[in-house]
């Protein structure tokens, strides 16, 4: 079992910043990949960035330039640093993790409860 907590949401004006983390704890051997989805009112859950095992990033192009996902393997936890936010930023924004393809982590998959992040105009 994998659990994680996120933190670091709330409220912020337009063009600010703010940095969110999880921490992963329980069977963190069972983590590969580490990510960020958000889910905005009325509007479907969006993959946010991902980060590998490798290090290799993704972003979804709203964010691109804007947000930087990173990793601390030591501390297991993963970062979203969201910079120049905009109102449409706003959602709750859930972190997850993927496990590695070994038999033992098969099902380990986790999800946070999601920490709400408010953009103002």
């Amino acid at each position: 079992q994998v659990q994680l907590v996120e933190a670091g949401g709330g409220l912020v004006q337009a063009g600010g910043s703010l940095r969110l983390s999880c921490a992963a704890s329980g069977d963190t051997n069972c983590i590969s990949a580490m990510g960020w989805h958000r889910q905005a009112p009325g509007k479907e859950r969006e993959l946010v960035a991902v980060i590998r095992s490798s290090g290799s990033t993704y972003y979804a192009d709203s964010v691109s330039g804007r947000f930087t996902i990173s990793r601390d393997n030591a501390k297991n936890t993963v970062y979203l640093q969201m910079n120049s936010l905009k109102p449409e930023d706003t959602a709750v924004y859930y972190c997850n993790t993927d496990p590695p393809g070994v038999a033992e982590c098969y099902g380990l998959d986790a999800w946070g409860q999601g920490t709400l992040v408010t953009v103002s105009s």
